[in-house]
């Protein structure tokens, strides 16, 4: 059997949510140690991902430090916060250049205190870079000024790693980074070997893709440095409990990154509005324990000669019984 992989979560998992109708949120507010001290409870997590600045949040950084120390956690990835009010025109791509380079500085910011921490990589979701309507941008300019802005950030940090995080759309229309080729024609440009791709599951589904070719896409490209995992049900990405409605091709997903020794962190970025933050953390991390097992005992060899055939049924048939037993002995 193999190693248990590193299991980690974005620490707004452990947050309180707002939407455009509960405005005032689904619970009581939780402040930045309180959501460390949550995520320290769920035991199986090693490591988060941390937004920058830290929202709300009027303490030292000592302080932070000393909540990650105490829950045996580490910050793997600091979020930069460049799809805020400041940037309702875009980050990187905002038509005035007084915003850009605010964008510029804050994300700067941000590398500095991944660094200080000892974060794996700075984690970009140009989430406001795009366009609403036709007409309304010039489509060449944006995308060299995207280009332009992310090469002067990554070249002038060369011993960290920066992903990208694409999305097909929300909170803009289009997202200028909406899928794995397009993100990786951008990457391939900038030609930095530091600047990679972050492949959120649910993205994937939501942008009519299969997430298992774009992980390997990426990976064929030497691009994919990490991973988010949620579900959700194609039309809108609803940050669901991983494993909550894409059994099979979840297992298809985490099958990709063990054919190609792809070895990062299984990490969640999950939203549970409704539902206790710190359960559906460890629900999650037992169905991904699922997905680890049923691949130590998948017949490697019988469905590469089912995909050699391109034979569904068999292919299938290997798959299905391995997963459910699996979800079963763990359950």
């Amino acid at each position: 059997m193999t190693d248990m992989p590193v299991f980690g979560a974005g620490i707004w998992h452990f947050a309180t949510y707002k939407d455009r109708y509960a405005t005032d949120g689904y619970g009581e507010p939780v402040g930045l140690l309180e959501q460390i001290d949550r995520a320290g409870a769920v035991g199986d997590l090693s490591v988060v991902d941390l937004n920058w600045p830290f929202a709300g949040y009027d303490g030292t950084l000592d302080e932070v430090k000393a909540a990650l120390q105490r829950n045996n956690l580490k910050a793997i990835a600091i979020t930069p916060e460049i799809y805020t009010r400041d940037f309702v025109k875009g980050s990187l791509t905002n038509p005035d250049p007084a915003v850009r380079k605010q964008a510029l500085e804050l994300l700067h910011q941000a590398t500095e205190l991944a660094k200080d921490l000892g974060c794996s990589y700075v984690k970009l979701w140009p989430g406001q870079d795009g366009w609403d309507y036709p007409f309304q941008v010039n489509y060449h300019d944006i995308w060299n000024l995207a280009l332009d802005g992310l090469k002067e950030l990554v070249s002038a940090h060369p011993d960290i790693n920066f992903v990208i995080e694409y999305k097909p759309r929300e909170p803009r229309v289009k997202i200028i980074f909406p899928n794995v080729a397009r993100t990786l024609l951008g990457i391939e440009k900038i030609g930095l070997p530091n600047l990679g791709i972050l492949l959120d599951f649910g993205h994937s589904l939501y942008g009519q893709e299969t997430p298992a070719d774009a992980a390997q896409l990426a990976i064929d490209y030497g691009r994919l440095f990490a991973i988010d995992v949620n579900d959700n049900l194609r039309g809108w990405d609803d940050d669901m409990v991983v494993g909550s409605v894409h059994l099979v091709e979840t297992f298809e997903f985490f099958h990709t990154l063990r054919k190609n020794n792809w070895e990062g962190v299984w990490q969640l970025d999950q939203f549970p509005f409704r539902e206790d933050s710190v359960q559906a953390a460890k629900q999650a991390i037992t169905f991904l324990k699922a997905i680890h097992h049923a691949l130590d005992v998948l017949d490697d060899e019988a469905l590469a000669a089912a995909q050699a055939s391109h034979d569904a049924l068999a292919a299938q048939k290997l798959v299905q019984k391995v997963l459910l037993s699996s979800m079963a002995e763990l359950a």
